[in-house]
């Protein structure tokens, strides 16, 4: 392929063609089962994880493949869609369980004095993490993304459910009526709520991700397997690279492509942030004919910009 400039920055407007997006980028997302490279290492800590029924943390730097792994779990045992639990410093344990929109639920009854007031139901749905811990015959597989980011008290918290497998919603348990029909996180379904208890058979595919940015306590970490994302040499990247080019013209082993990958595995060990995306982003353009020297120097500028500055 030759290098597509559908703009140009004269003002006219034109009909114009994209070129195809890069195999990554085609929406609805593809499966990432058929391209994911695991570390070495990973496969068996995500079989210890499995066998164990424990969740399985992996710490390494931003980009190197911590929170794609799940998918390729998921794809290749069926465990269905992953849930995703993005955490930051305002997440709360509650904000995972479920969610319930009280002042929904008042001003419904203000508009319409006679609906039932036991219809609590309508206004509960579950979180990520109470979807993951309904009763089912196969796990589903949940995401926790950079569980480093929590305050100081949600790893705990998180703990005592996971050890237990189950948790409770008040507001159904104080209520007359045993049983409440609840909306899940996907909102593919209903489910049945038995004395406001959600009770796990199978214990979810639980990932946890963490950049490193700081210390989990003891009990935390003893209940968890842990594992650290090596380091991406300029094999391995070359190797994701080959997996996600999908019939590229130039290949990682060109004279093209080489030197990036050596640039950019050096620039991680000079200690710079840099994701794997952004080299897949940089492989995809500068594989294509019709670039100048300084064209190329200057896209690699643009697509590898470090990550740890503005």
């Amino acid at each position: 392929m030759t290098w597509a400039r559908p703009y140009t920055g004269d003002g006219t407007p034109r009909d114009v063609e994209l070129p195809p997006a890069p195999p990554w980028r085609r929406f609805p997302l593809p499966q990432i089962g058929d391209v994911y490279q695991p570390a070495p290492g990973l496969v068996d800590a995500v079989n210890a994880a499995l066998c164990l029924r424990r969740p399985l943390l992996l710490t390494g730097l931003s980009g190197s493949g911590k929170s794609t792994a799940i998918e390729s779990v998921a794809a290749e045992l069926k465990l269905g869609k992953v849930l995703r639990w993005h955490i930051t410093s305002r997440s709360t344990l509650q904000d995972a369980l479920y969610e319930y929109d009280v002042l929904g639920r008042i001003h419904a009854q203000q508009l319409d004095p006679a609906r039932k007031a036991d219809d609590i139901a309508a206004f509960l749905r579950l979180g990520p993490l109470g979807t993951a811990l309904l009763p089912r015959d196969t796990p589903r597989a949940l995401l926790i993304d950079e569980i480093d980011k929590s305050d100081l008290d949600l790893p705990s918290d998180l703990l005592e459910v996971l050890e237990r497998g189950y948790f409770e919603i008040r507001e159904l348990i104080r209520h007359e009526q045993p049983e409440h029909t609840v909306a899940d996180w996907d909102g593919e379904g209903r489910h049945v709520i038995r004395n406001g208890r959600v009770q796990c058979r199978e214990f979810p595919f639980v990932i946890m991700t963490s950049n490193g940015e700081r210390d989990f306590p003891a009990p935390f970490l003893r209940r968890c397997i842990r594992f650290d994302m090596p380091p991406l040499d300029a094999a391995a990247l070359a190797a994701i690279i080959e997996a996600h080019l999908e019939g590229a013209a130039d290949r990682p082993g060109d004279t093209v492509l080489t030197p990036i990958i050596e640039r950019f595995v050096s620039r991680i060990a000079r200690g710079e942030t840099l994701a794997v995306d952004q080299l897949l982003n940089a492989a995809h353009l500068l594989a294509e004919r019709g670039l100048t020297r300084e064209e190329r120097t200057g896209l690699e500028a643009l697509l590898l910009r470090g990550l740890s500055s503005a």
